[in-house]
């Protein structure tokens, strides 16, 4: 029995880094082509983020948390927060780097590990769970 546990929370971690690529080069995507279009760095962050969100609730929830039940408010009470980690962070990695790409990428690396224990453990707990 222990063995399918470990199994199946290391194919829900293997699903999740799929999705988690997948959501991070359509998010980075949107943000880089929105800096190269010229607007504002948190702008460009805002904007993508939102769309994002979306996208990120179709993928996470069919492919990586099957077994949960809805949970939209929960996810997007999650995403403001999520947000808010990542406007900090990008603050900070603007003030490091020279780079608005390289920043928006380190605000992601960085918000991509605290989303996971989120999204597992408060937005899409198993149904069985409450």
């Amino acid at each position: 029995m222990i063995h399918l546990i470990e199994w199946s929370r290391l194919a829900q971690i293997w699903r999740y880094y799929q999705a988690g690529i997948l959501n991070a080069a359509f998010g980075f995507g949107l943000f880089a082509l929105f800096v190269w279009l010229g607007l504002n760095l948190y702008i460009a962050q805002v904007v993508a983020h939102a769309i994002g969100v979306a996208f990120n609730y179709v993928t996470y929830s069919r492919h990586v948390f099957r077994a949960a039940g809805p949970a939209k408010l929960r996810f997007a009470t999650s995403y403001m927060v999520n947000y808010l980690i990542s406007l900090v962070t990008l603050a900070g990695a603007d003030r490091l780097v020279q780079s608005d790409y390289l920043a928006g990428f380190l605000a992601l690396v960085l918000t991509s590990f605290i989303n996971y224990f989120v999204l597992k453990h408060w937005v899409f707990r198993d149904a069985a769970a409450g």
